[in-house]
C-alpha cells in the first residue's frame, strides 16, 4: 500500500470504530487475494516495445540509417537502425526514456520464480521530450553519452533496494542502497489490519534531513531508518537517484507528489492509461500501451475512500510472458517483483491486475 502524507496531527475516533474498519478492510483483502487463480492468466508473448499502438506519420532518415518515425497513443518519437530494430522510445511530455541496449536479467528467487530478460534500459532526460526534439543540441549530447551505456539506470537503482542487495556508500559514508524495508511493524494495529506502518519516505531511509526546493525540510525518523514504503521507494529512484523534482508533499512545490495518489493525479509526465475512477469497472483494458518504466497506479484498500493507494514501476516481461513490475509492499517488507501478497504481474485477473487504474510516464 502507498505512502500517506506524514501528519501533524490525527483527529480521535472511537476506538471500536477503527478495530471494525480495520478489521473488515483486512478480511476483504485477502479474501480478493485468495481468489487469484494463476491459471487464468493470459499469457501474450509481445514486447513491450513492439511499435504498437499508433500509426505513424512517415519516417524521416538520420545518419548511419537509423529512422525516426511518429505513433500516437500516446504521441511518441521513435528511433530504429538500418535493419528497422527499435532503439529508443520518447514520448511527448515525458522525460524518462527507453533504450535499447545490453541485455540484463532480473530476478529474485527467495519471492518468486518470475525472471525478467531484457535490454530495455530506461533512464531519465534532462528536459520533457516533444516533437522535433532529436534536432535540439541537449538531446544530441544525452543521447550521445546514454546509447549502449551500461551506467546504471532507473532499474539497476530499483534492484539496489530488493532484499538481499548490497549497501552502497557514498563519499559522505551515507548508505543510499542496500536491501530496505517497507517500514516498521505495526505494533498496535488490529488483527486484519496494516503489517506494517506507511510514510516511510526516501530520507528515512538515509537517516538525513533533506532540504526541498519549495523551503521545507524532510526530518527523518528513526524508527523508520533503511524504510520506502511504495511511493517513497519511487521518489528514491525517480528523484533522490535519477535527480527527478521532487515536492514536499502532495500540495507544496513542484515535480513528483509524495503519494502514489498524489503521484496518479498530478500533471507531471503522460498519462498512458488515464485515470478513469477507482471502481473495479475502471481497470483499464488496454495495458498493451505499456512501456519500461511507466509508473502503475492501484486502488488496493477501500479505508483510503476515493484516494489510489499504492504505486510501482513497469520492468517489463518475464520468461513467461508476463507484465511485471516492482513495488515497495509491506507483506515482504520492502522493493519486490514477488508473489507474496500477490504476482506482480499486471496482465490477467490477478490481485494487482485486477487493482490497477492507472498509468503515467514520467
Amino acid at each position: 500500500m502507498a505512502g500517506k502524507a506524514k501528519k501533524k496531527s490525527r483527529p480521535v475516533v472511537s476506538g471500536l470504530v477503527v478495530l471494525g474498519l480495520v478489521a473488515t478492510s483486512g478480511y476483504l483483502t485477502l479474501e480478493l487475494r485468495k481468489q487469484e487463480a494463476p491459471g487464468v492468466t493470459e499469457v501474450k508473448n509481445v514486447g513491450v516495445l513492439n511499435g504498437g499502438g499508433g500509426s505513424g506519420d512517415g519516417a524521416s532518415k538520420d545518419k548511419g540509417g537509423e529512422k525516426w518515425s511518429r505513433l500516437e497513443n500516446p504521441a511518441r518519437s521513435v528511433l530504429r537502425d538500418g535493419s528497422g530494430r527499435i532503439q529508443a522510445v520518447f514520448t511527448d511530455g515525458a522525460r524518462t526514456a527507453t533504450l535499447t541496449g545490453p541485455a540484463r536479467t532480473f530476478e529474485e528467487p527467495a519471492s518468486t520464480s518470475s525472471k525478467v530478460s531484457t535490454t530495455d534500459w530506461v533512464r531519465l532526460m534532462p528536459e520533457p521530450w516533444k516533437k522535433g526534439a532529436e534536432k535540439e543540441k541537449w538531446f544530441k549530447e544525452w543521447y550521445a553519452e546514454y546509447a549502449n551505456s551500461k551506467k546504471d539506470d532507473l532499474f539497476a537503482f530499483a534492484f539496489q533496494y530488493v532484499a538481499g542487495a548490497p549497501v552502497k556508500k557514498d563519499e559522505q559514508g551515507i548508505a543510499y542502497a542496500g536491501d530496505a524495508n517497507f517500514g516498521p511493524l505495526n505494533t498496535t494495529g488490529a488483527e486484519g489490519g496494516d503489517l506494517r506502518l506507511e510514510q516511510s519516505d526516501f530520507y528515512d531511509y538515509l537517516g538525513v534531513p533533506y532540504p526541498f526546493r519549495d523551503g521545507a525540510t524532510g526530518t527523518p525518523e528513526a524508527m523508520r531508518a533503511k524504510s520506502l514504503d511504495c511511493s517513497g521507494f519511487i521518489r528514491m529512484v525517480f528523484g533522490y537517484r535519477a535527480r527527478y523534482p521532487l515536492m514536499s508533499s502532495d500540495t507544496s512545490g513542484d515535480g513528483l507528489p509524495r503519494t502514489a495518489n498524489g503521484m496518479a493525479r498530478s500533471k507531471e509526465g503522460a498519462d498512458v492509461l488515464p485515470l478513469a475512477g477507482i471502481t473495479p469497472k475502471d481497470r483499464p483494458s488496454n495495458i498493451d500501451q505499456l512501456q519500461p518504466g511507466d509508473l502503475v497506479f492501484f486502488k488496493l484498500d477501500t479505508r483510503t475512500k476515493e484516494r489510489l493507494d499504492h504505486v510501482g514501476m513497469v520492468l517489463g516481461h518475464d520468461t513467461e510472458g508476463h507484465l511485471i513490475f516492482v513495488s515497495s509492499r509491506e507483506e515482504v517488507n520492502g522493493p519486490t517483483i514477488g508473489d507474496i501478497g500477490g504476482v506482480s504481474r499486471l496482465d490477467g485477473n490477478g490481485y494487482y491486475a485486477k487493482t490497477l487504474r492507472s498509468a503515467k510516464r514520467l
